[in-house]
């Protein structure tokens, strides 16, 4: 694991607690917890001295995820690229009219229509069940939790439900200690391969196989049998399935994690989230994913020359073949879009721009927008409101931060929830 995770400490804060003025917003105590460093707003685009061009700025950011002028470059696509392509790409890495075709297609698992009526009852149940187990328990690892709660929703969508062996959710857990790169003359790339290797067949052979054999007899309304029917094979399943899994349940793990790391935090905030609607619980997670982007760097490369306006109305042209860096800590603190106090938590904040999300960028932008927007933030507000509303729990101690260098993000571990009597040695078991 070492050069894969990299412990992370948060930036120093304000006080926390009470909420503050600022203008119409309603803005609480505390900053940013996960970004490793304030980024800088300026400059809004500009190349370094390899090449790479940054951009920190919503609308030119957003000019370049829907421009059909780029290619996906994140989530070690350009390393997936160099090996021999024996498959279709899945849906992450893939561009163009494959990848619109797909989406269209697969759209229908993740209309929020759909979402609430197909999902919510499970929603519910497995919520309940893990809320059940922290009051047996007393003192849970949060982190852990939240995992089962965002394997258990996704494997539903996706067709994960036949698997020989329980654990899923640690198998799929085991992908991130291997980083994806390419074989080299240092021993430790090939002892790399042969771990990510054998955590690739024990979910084929445990999770994926089972579910295909199953859906082959019997389809269902969901990703694995739709993939069937397009006639994907065993291997190109596969790789759907590890996405989907890398892409949707670990990244949502974070976010309920990060959502519950400040409303624990802040009692009068988790009162209010407890009390809202539905419409006002949803806005304050979104908010917190602008504060607290899963993703923090989306990456693309320019298949043609790019020409941008720059923040002081200048031109700006990007070569063909670029590597471009997209800063969405940056992006989603852009003060020309969502106003005062970009770096705090505040509620009723009105963008600056037409049809922009709440979380601004927090889901991407342009083709590549994370599917699985609505299902994240039901199954969080869901999970959330049943964990508050628990008598007497609290929050031990800060959780750990680590980076993931895969996502581009953080991640949260040995986040100790308590009951009140609650053991030290029950977090554990």
């Amino acid at each position: 694991m070492e050069g894969h995770f990299q412990a992370i400490r948060a930036p120093e804060r304000e006080g926390q607690g009470a909420p503050g003025e600022v203008g119409e917003l309603v803005c609480w105590g505390g900053e940013q917890k996960t970004a490793r460093e304030v980024e800088p707003a300026e400059p809004a685009i500009a190349c370094d001295r390899r090449g790479v061009w940054h951009v920190r700025t919503f609308k030119e950011a957003r000019a370049i995820l829907r421009s059909s002028a780029v290619r996906q470059a994140g989530f070690k696509a350009e390393v997936l690229a160099r090996l021999p392509q024996l498959m279709r790409l899945p849906l992450l890495f893939s561009d163009g009219q494959e990848h619109q075709q797909q989406r269209r297609q697969t759209a229908r698992f993740f209309a929020p229509r759909v979402v609430s009526q197909r999902y919510r009852s499970l929603m519910e149940e497995v919520s309940e069940r893990l809320i059940e187990d922290l009051q047996r328990k007393r003192r849970v690892d949060l982190s852990r939790l939240t995992l089962e709660m965002a394997v258990r929703i996704a494997a539903e969508v996706v067709g994960l439900t036949d698997s020989l062996l329980p654990g899923m959710a640690r198998r799929l857990e085991a992908f991130f200690r291997y980083p994806i790169q390419p074989l080299g003359l240092d021993p430790r790339t090939w002892l790399n391969f042969v771990g990510l290797q054998w955590a690739v067949l024990r979910f084929y052979w445990l999770d994926v196989r089972p579910a295909i054999r199953v859906r082959r007899r019997q389809p269902r309304n969901d990703v694995i049998s739709h993939l069937l029917a397009q006639g994907y094979g065993p291997r190109e399943i596969l790789t759907e399935c590890v996405t989907y899994g890398a892409a949707g349940m670990i990244t949502t793990r974070e976010f309920i994690g990060v959502a519950a790391w400040h409303l624990l935090e802040q009692p009068a905030l988790r009162q209010r989230f407890l009390q809202a609607p539905e419409e006002e619980r949803l806005a304050l997670l979104e908010e917190i994913l602008r504060l607290e982007p899963v993703v923090g760097h989306l990456y693309r490369r320019a298949g043609q020359e790019l020409a941008l306006v720059g923040a002081s109305g200048e031109q700006v042209r990007i070569p063909a073949g670029t590597l471009l860096d997209l800063h969405i800590y940056a992006i989603n603190a852009d003060e020309g879009i969502v106003g005062a106090q970009p770096r705090r938590l505040c509620l009723g904040r009105t963008l600056r721009e037409e049809r922009v999300p709440p979380s601004v960028m927090g889901f991407g932008d342009g083709t590549h927008r994370c599917p699985g927007a609505p299902i994240a933030l039901q199954e969080s507000d869901i999970f959330l409101r049943r964990l508050l509303a628990l008598p007497g729990l609290r929050l031990e101690r800060p959780p750990r931060l680590r980076w993931n260098e895969l996502i581009c993000g953080y991640e949260i571990r040995d986040f100790i929830v308590a009951l009140e009597g609650g053991s030290e040695e029950e977090a554990t078991s």
